[in-house]
């Protein structure tokens, strides 16, 4: 329910500028008016933008308010220090990862914007050394069947024309297999946690808001001190695995499918420059 205290409404406005349903409406004679408030997607930019507190939204309980400490904020020149200095820094060890980083780094990824503020996107966490490796093992099983497909003489010589850049990963995938056999863990970096960002497979946005959570995700652990590099070949081997197997070794959620995939670990040291790019 919505609804606006006109005791501390001021007219301002600001409330409908922001509505992204267009709800709130300043009438001529100054009054607020609420259009077709059962269309509010839950956004909360109502709320936020109010300077009295007038406008009042039950999806949005006063402990849930909180005001915005902008000397807090990084300024400019030290948030793009940071995106500057951001790298996929694979030299990750078996150190564990702080409890509280990697709860902030979940948290950076839930204030990531969704389209129409559906917040479809999934979040989970895997630690458990055990299914780091089936993951792993799932991967490269995957990508060993595939090539074997791919470099099936009459196979090949009809889609290497067409899938060059595809074949180039050949050799890669078989070095990894080999390195897995040894007891590495090539594939995930040896990364000490995947973070799987994933969706429901027929939202048309699980692609866009999946990578922008991981965007707010990587730009946290950065600032913690934590590795992170995307998993392309997993989250390739995964996406194409599709239904009910992939859910089962990320432990997405039924009908999910994964549209980003990080690994994290604490790294062995730190990059002292950057390039311009």
């Amino acid at each position: 329910m919505i609804s606006i205290d006109n005791d501390k409404c001021t007219r301002c406005g600001k409330c409908q500028r922001v509505c992204p349903a267009f709800i709130p409406v300043v009438e001529k004679e100054g009054s607020v008016a609420l259009r077709h408030p059962e269309v509010c997607i839950g956004c909360g930019h109502c709320v936020d933008v109010c300077p009295t507190g007038a406008f009042l939204n039950d999806k949005f309980p006063e402990d849930s308010i909180h005001p915005i400490h902008r000397e807090l904020l990084p300024s400019p020149e030290s948030l793009m220090e940071l995106i500057r200095s951001r790298r996929s820094n694979r030299t990750i060890t078996s150190n564990p990862i702080p409890k509280e980083s990697l709860e902030m780094i979940i948290e950076a990824a839930r204030y990531a914007p969704t389209a129409q503020n559906s917040r479809q996107v999934h979040l989970h966490l895997i630690t458990d050394k055990n299914l780091l490796h089936n993951v792993e093992a799932e991967n490269l099983r995957f990508f060993m069947r595939l090539s074997r497909i791919m470099l099936f003489p009459p196979i090949k010589a009809i889609c290497k024309p067409f899938l060059g850049k595809l074949y180039d990963e050949v050799p890669a995938l078989m070095a990894m297999n080999e390195q897995f056999k040894l007891g590495q863990h090539p594939s995930i970096c040896n990364a000490t946690a995947l973070l799987v960002f994933s969706a429901p497979k027929g939202y048309s946005f699980g692609p866009q808001d999946c990578n922008l959570a991981y965007q707010n995700a990587s730009l946290m652990a950065e600032s913690l001190g934590v590795s992170q590099v995307y998993m392309g070949f997993v989250q390739t081997a995964m996406y194409m695995m599709g239904g009910k197997r992939a859910s089962q070794i990320l432990g997405m959620p039924k009908g999910h499918k994964p549209f980003a995939i990080m690994g994290l670990g604490m790294p062995a040291f730190k990059y002292t420059k950057y390039t311009d790019r």
